[in-house]
């Protein structure tokens, strides 16, 4: 990997951390229906923006009905789990809780998409949830039955994200590929419709009582333009450079970042909760990634009787 490749890893974590701080400004404002709403129209209409300036051809080969239904589970539902998570959790859990992504990737794939659980992966997912029940239990927000909820939103948001990995694989690579803008766009535009009716329904039954000021809104549109559309066009290009894998890299990077915006703009507080349980969280991480080293090929027993 290049200076530069480091360089975009490190900027594309302090991207999504921030997310999390912007969805804690605007959730308790707005609510968290309204939240991931304006979250995924807005990165649409950032990408749509973004794909007109690159001058990015709409052509989805008849894989547009796919990038909706992925932009449901990819990004629907998760904004609205994650956005349920900021009326009940500090940004730096939601930020070390999004860590376990790898984690619901290797369970989900095990149980559902016959991928090997191989025992280095195994040993991750148990230091995972070990790691997610430290930091609940002994960070610096009381255990109380809303911090569990956040805490199983915030875990239903990253099995969104494990599930999403492997219907992309199949519905998009497996069927001759897609430029990766593309299938960002189309999911956008199926995650804003899928929450459309919903929130329709909720801002004519029980509107907000107050639709924030300037400071909600330019949370908002740092949620939408930077940290959904530019993230993504980031994310992408660092797939396309250093691979899958690499990328994923990231993740370790997310939670610190996630914790400074918070202790910095939102006055939460670090505690030794988040440092064990998130430092448990990221070896998981690491175990979940990490390579094992392919065995030596067996020799040729006449070959080896020669040597």
């Amino acid at each position: 990997m290049k200076v530069s490749d480091y360089v975009r890893l490190i900027v594309l974590a302090a991207i999504w951390g921030a997310s999390f701080l912007f969805m804690r400004v605007a959730a308790p404002v707005l609510g968290a229906l309204p939240t991931a709403f304006f979250r995924v129209l807005l990165g649409a209409i950032g990408l749509m923006v973004i794909l007109a300036i690159l001058r990015t051809r709409h052509e989805f080969n008849g894989k547009f009905k796919s990038t909706l239904i992925l932009g449901i589970i990819n990004s629907g539902i998760p904004f609205l789990m994650y956005s349920m998570a900021a009326l009940l959790l500090p940004a730096g859990y939601s930020a070390i809780l999004n860590a376990t992504t790898p984690l619901m990737g290797v369970l989900i794939g095990s149980v559902f998409f016959s991928d090997s659980l191989t025992p280095k992966k195994a040993i991750g997912v148990f230091l995972g949830l070990l790691g997610i029940t430290l930091l609940t239990t002994t960070g610096p927000v009381t255990f109380t039955t809303s911090v569990v909820m956040g805490a199983l939103a915030c875990l239903v948001a990253t099995s969104c994200y494990g599930a999403a990995g492997f219907l992309t694989r199949q519905w998009i690579g497996d069927r001759g590929g897609l430029d990766a803008k593309l299938v960002a766009f189309g999911s956008q535009i199926g995650a804003t419709l899928f929450l459309l009716p919903f929130f329709a329904v909720s801002a004519t039954v029980n509107p907000p009582a107050t639709w924030g000021d300037s400071t909600v809104w330019l949370s908002l549109a740092a949620v939408g333009f930077l940290c959904t559309a530019c993230a993504y066009i980031l994310y992408f290009r660092l797939i396309a450079d250093i691979g899958p894998v690499r990328s994923l890299t990231v993740t370790f990077l997310i939670p610190p970042f996630g914790v400074l915006w918070g202790v910095m703009f939102l006055g939460e507080k670090f505690s030794a909760g988040h440092l064990y349980g998130g430092g448990l969280i990221c070896l998981a991480v690491w175990f979940v990634l990490s390579q094992s080293k392919p065995k030596p090929a067996p020799v040729p027993q006449d070959r080896a009787a020669t040597t």
